[in-house]
């Protein structure tokens, strides 16, 4: 059964032979990053607070005249803590408390940038389309109680974190949006970035709450690299990753919150694509578990109604601008991805495969100027 499959990689592990694995491994995710070395206190860690743990290490050549650029990037991807029902500050403060334990762990690991998944602090209830209690969640983006608590946590361990919440922005009208604050590791609020493309698909009818977001494509200079957040549904828009790339993005994080009957087949690709095509990194958080809500509610299919839109299927990953990629985090767990990486990869891999200066970004803008316009008519050619 899918919902018993803990992930691919221990599949293929179980099952076929070790002198065969390193060739699957080595078609499935191009050059294998390498095993990263974690501290036995880290692992301890995770195995006492029941979170699986990995670390993968990805290479760059030496160069002449430039150091490696090297960075650790953790992700985090986990289940609700408290059920639906309970009130939301405890809900809340179970998570603050839950992501907390696998923070300081990162930390033994010398993360540099966190990131956790999608609206990590409140269940994923925008499928019931109800508005109690579920916009109660909403804080303010600057100085609502769980940035100030990813504050202290960035400060304490000199880490960068990336915080995808659900906004409410009282200073304009009291407006929900999907966003992922960036805090420095020195404390501070560098800035935010808002979802750029809103599903209406199956459950996902998420413009009940909330629309389009108004921040573009926004990169965030860190000490420890250029950053950029393409939230969940814009995965599925190339050009969204295009645009993160093209102002500069080195790593683009795709926080999401995604069941595996809607688009697990798509979710090892899209990610990897965009690495490849945008000459960057890119990393892939889902969150786990089924979340079951208090009233039922259909999904216009035809279908019963019913109190949970599935499984989500976890399987956090990075992709690295060679084509290749870490094995994923479990379907089922809780856990932590650590993964460091050379940045120079992302110039040398430019200089190898120049998609940058071979992409005839020239021709597409004026196309596409054109596309959008009422009286367009496509230069198809008949017989």
């Amino acid at each position: 059964m899918a919902d018993q499959l803990h992930s691919l990689d221990s599949v293929l592990s179980e099952h076929i032979p070790a002198d065969k694995l390193q060739h699957v491994q080595r078609i499935l995710y191009g050059n294998m990053p390498g095993k990263l070395d974690l501290p036995a206190e880290a692992i301890e860690m995770a195995k006492e607070k029941k979170f699986e743990i990995q670390g993968y290490r990805i290479t760059a050549a030496a160069e002449q005249l430039r150091k490696p650029r090297i960075v650790r990037v953790g992700l985090i991807q986990n289940k609700i803590v408290l059920p639906t029902t309970a009130p939301v500050a405890d809900q809340r403060d179970a998570l603050h408390q839950r992501i907390g334990e696998i923070v300081e762990t990162a930390a033994l690991c010398n993360v540099n940038i966190v990131c956790f998944q999608e609206a990590w602090t409140m269940p994923f209830a925008f499928c019931t389309r109800e508005k109690q209690p579920w916009c109660e969640f909403a804080e303010s983006a600057e100085t609502g109680p769980t940035t100030k608590y990813c504050q202290e946590l960035a400060k304490r361990f000199n880490m960068v974190i990336v915080s995808p919440i659900l906004e409410r922005d009282a200073e304009h009208g009291d407006i929900l949006a999907n966003t992922a604050v960036v805090i420095s590791n020195s404390g501070a609020v560098i800035g935010k970035s808002r979802k750029n493309h809103i599903p209406r698909v199956g459950d996902f009818n998420e413009s009940t709450y909330y629309m389009e977001g108004n921040t573009g494509h926004r990169v965030f200079e860190t000490q420890f690299g250029k950053i950029a957040i393409n939230i969940c549904y814009g995965r599925h828009h190339p050009l969204n990753w295009m645009m993160y790339a093209l102002n500069g993005a080195e790593i683009i994080l795709n926080p999401s919150a995604t069941v595996g009957a809607l688009s697990e087949p798509m979710w090892a690709i899209e990610a990897r694509n965009a690495a490849i095509a945008n000459h960057c990194f890119t990393a892939a958080i889902n969150r786990v578990g089924t979340e079951i809500f208090e009233n039922e509610f259909t999904s216009a299919d035809g279908k019963k109604a019913h109190n949970d839109f599935g499984e989500f299927y976890g399987s956090s990953y990075i992709a690295a601008p060679d084509g290749s990629r870490t094995p994923g985090l479990s379907r089922t767990q809780d856990g932590l991805l650590v993964t460091e990486m050379d940045l120079n990869l992302i110039r040398q891999i430019k200089d190898k495969w120049t998609f940058t200066m071979t992409g005839r970004h020239d021709m597409y803008a004026n196309s596409l100027a054109e596309v959008v316009k009422d009286d367009y008519k496509p230069p198809v050619i008949k017989e």
